[in-house]
This record gives C-alpha cells, sequence and structure tokens, in this order.
C-alpha cells in the first residue's frame, strides 16, 4: 500500500478518511482532522421506489435540491479548511480525501431494499454516497495529477471498494467521475465520488446477466470481458494502448463519440482485488487515456469515467470483470450528442463517430512514454496494431 490512512469524524458524524502520498507520509494529528463547524444533525435516507413497469428501483432525494452548486473558488466546500472558509476538508493540506457526502442520494443508513417488489413498493434510500477529493489544488483535473497522486487515488478507490463493500444490505460500489460543466458537476474542485448501492443498478445488471450467459456456455472457463479483449487485441484496429497489465481501446459497438474501455488483463472482480503492480500500472495508464483525451481538442473534453465492478450478487459475480468505460459526449470541437428521442426514450444509441477512427485519433496522441506502456506516439492504420504491441 502506498502511504497512510488517517480516519477521523466530522462535526455531524460523517467519516472522513485522508489518504496521504508515499511510505514517508506522517499520520495526522488532531490538530488537523478536528471538524469545530457547528453542523446540523444528519437527516435521514431518502426514499426508493420500485418501477414495476421497467422492474428497477429509482431513488427520490429531494433534499438534494439544496445541496452547493458551482460555489466561487474561495467557497469551495472540498478545498483544504482556512479561517474564511471552514470547509468539508478540516486539514490545512491535503494530499487525497474521501468523506461521507453532506447531501446524499443514498444513506446515511444502510439496510437491504424490500425483497419482493410490486407497484406501489417504497423503502429507505439505503447505501452510502462518499466524495473523492484528488487534490488539494481548486483548478485543474485528474489528467494534471503526478503519477503519485494517482496511485493515492487508486488506493483510495480499493480502499473504500473493499470497506463499502462489507456493509449490510450493499450489492454494488461504484467509483466514477464527472468531468465538466457539459456533464453537469456542481463542484469545479477536481474529484470523484463513490456511491454503494443496495440494489445491482440496471446497467450492471444488463451487463452482468450478459457475462453470466456467456460464463456459462464456456462451462465456466471464460468470461465475456475477457474474450472481448483478446478479440479487440487480435483485430487491433480499435487498439489505443497496451500494457503489461491493462489494455485500452474504443470497443466495438461504442455507444459514445468518444468511448475508451479499460480492461486489466486477469479476472478480477474490483480494484480492490488488484496486486501492487497491476495498481502501479494502473495509475499510469489512466493518467495517459485522459491526457489524449484532452489533447483531441484546444479545450478540456467533458467525460464520465465509470468504474465497473461486479455486484455483491452470488449470482453475477463470478461471471464479472472489472473495467473502466470512459465516455464523452462530444463529437467535435463545438458539438455534443444530446440523449433526444431515440437514446433517452428507446435506449437505442446512434453513434455519430466510427470506433475505428477514434481510435487512430486516439493512437496519434503524443503522450510522454514509460516502461508501463507500449501506447503510439504516431497515427496507426487502420487495421494494425500499434507498433511494439502484441496480438
Amino acid at each position: 500500500m502506498t502511504g497512510i490512512t488517517t480516519t477521523t469524524t466530522l462535526a455531524d458524524g460523517r467519516e472522513l478518511i485522508y489518504f496521504d502520498d508515499g511510505a514517508t507520509a506522517k499520520p495526522r494529528t488532531a490538530a488537523t482532522t478536528t471538524d469545530h463547524r457547528p453542523l446540523p444533525e444528519r437527516g435521514e435516507p431518502g426514499e426508493v421506489r420500485f418501477d414495476a413497469l421497467t422492474d428497477e428501483w429509482v431513488a427520490v432525494a429531494a433534499h438534494r435540491q439544496s445541496r452547493t452548486h458551482l460555489p466561487p473558488a474561495d467557497q469551495c466546500p472540498i478545498c483544504p479548511t482556512t479561517p474564511n472558509n471552514p470547509s468539508e476538508i478540516p486539514a490545512p493540506d491535503y494530499d487525497v480525501v474521501v468523506f461521507e457526502n453532506r447531501f446524499p442520494s443514498l444513506g446515511p443508513a444502510v439496510g437491504p431494499v424490500p425483497p419482493t417488489p410490486g407497484w406501489g413498493t417504497t423503502g429507505p434510500a439505503y447505501g452510502r454516497c462518499e466524495v473523492v477529493a484528488f487534490t488539494p489544488e481548486h483548478t485543474g483535473s485528474f489528467s494534471g495529477l503526478g503519477e503519485a497522486r494517482a496511485r493515492t487515488v487508486v488506493e483510495a478507490w480499493a480502499h473504500r471498494t473493499e470497506a463499502l463493500s462489507k456493509l449490510p444490505g450493499i450489492k454494488q460500489v461504484f467509483p466514477f467521475e464527472n468531468r465538466g460543466a457539459d456533464i453537469g458537476v456542481t463542484l469545479h474542485h477536481p474529484h470523484g465520488q463513490i456511491y454503494a448501492y443496495p440494489y445491482v443498478t440496471p446497467r450492471a445488471g444488463v451487463i452482468g446477466a450478459a457475462a453470466r450467459k456467456f460464463y456459462d456456455g464456456s462451462d465456466g472457463r471464460q468470461t465475456l470481458t475477457g474474450s472481448l479483449l483478446r478479440a479487440e487485441r487480435e483485430d487491433g484496429s480499435r487498439m489505443v494502448m497496451e500494457g503489461e497489465n491493462f489494455s485500452a481501446y474504443v470497443p466495438f459497438a461504442a455507444r459514445w463519440p468518444l468511448e475508451i474501455h479499460l480492461v486489466p488483463h486477469r479476472q478480477v472482480p474490483d480494484l480492490a482485488a488488484l496486486s501492487g503492480e497491476e495498481r502501479d500500472e494502473l495509475a499510469h495508464v489512466y493518467l495517459d487515456l485522459l491526457k489524449r483525451l484532452d489533447a483531441l481538442y484546444p479545450t478540456p473534453t467533458p467525460y464520465i469515467s465509470a468504474w465497473h465492478q461486479a455486484p455483491l450478487d452470488d449470482l453475477l459475480r463470478p461471471a464479472s470483470y472489472l473495467h473502466l468505460q470512459l465516455t464523452s459526449p462530444r463529437r467535435a470541437a463545438d458539438k455534443l450528442k444530446f440523449l433526444a428521442g431515440s437514446e433517452a426514450a428507446m435506449g437505442a444509441f446512434i453513434n455519430d463517430t466510427t470506433p475505428e477512427s477514434v481510435a487512430e485519433r486516439l493512437r496519434a496522441v503524443v503522450v510522454q512514454e514509460s516502461s508501463h506502456s507500449r501506447a503510439t506516439t504516431s497515427p496507426a492504420p487502420l487495421g494494425a496494431l500499434p507498433e511494439g504491441a502484441h496480438a
């Protein structure tokens, strides 16, 4: 593990954890971890309602209407605390911090959803919503972090995945980042979130069912994601990079104008199951991908970075396979893809770009090399692997 962790409690009882870079980091003292704000008591969970038409749960969180929305820099709630800005983070400085969201969609209580729902079924919105502050700097983005700091974020994701997976009733742990005003962020400060759901989400359910069907069809000898990774590497035309432990590609049937999947070479259920060596490489290749995405246009590209981890479900988990889906609605320098009739109403996506051309553009971006990844630095012809990559 890199660095050390220090756990404290905010004034209203929420958990906060400091993740400090490097093996020489020192434990924090009470003087820098005590929250002196006069915060009100935490409210009860919101509500989940069962949609019988789609067999899905919907969270109702009306209390989030009052959450902080794009505050000025001197009032940012996830900058370090100063005399003029007693923020969510009591310390005057930090490396990476994870804390329970003050305005959660789920939680703070945890427990299961009703077991046999139907029309009219409701329940408490059990679960956990956490904020991950990547840096004390108010401006910038994940792609601007150093590799050591990115490694600390990976450690925080793995730590929280393991801890949240043990909470009563939790069925899925989802680390993600929304980047950019076009995605709908409410804070400019570089950060991500982690949701721990009391149910398997609709998208995870679809992916999990397909994975289980493939797994059963091979008598448990192969996984769907592993098979797709192998096929993409053999084809080569949509590959973006290949490392020792991870590869990235634009999927054959990409839905979004910009879509990249980052997949480990061995099947693991979640980030917590990655080895130290794999976490080291992940910090590097993930930074590489984000830099490539930002280099495509003159201005930063909005994106959603979504870590698909195995649900905590006895049927789905054995066939599931950790992977990242990095997507952006940006289809040109001055154009975004909006989810209108076909996508929003029918879930039938129509892509305005070809996966092969997007992969070629991403390969062509010049990114500083390291021994962890053989990413190309000049355009590669369609249908060919980047030089030095293996099929």
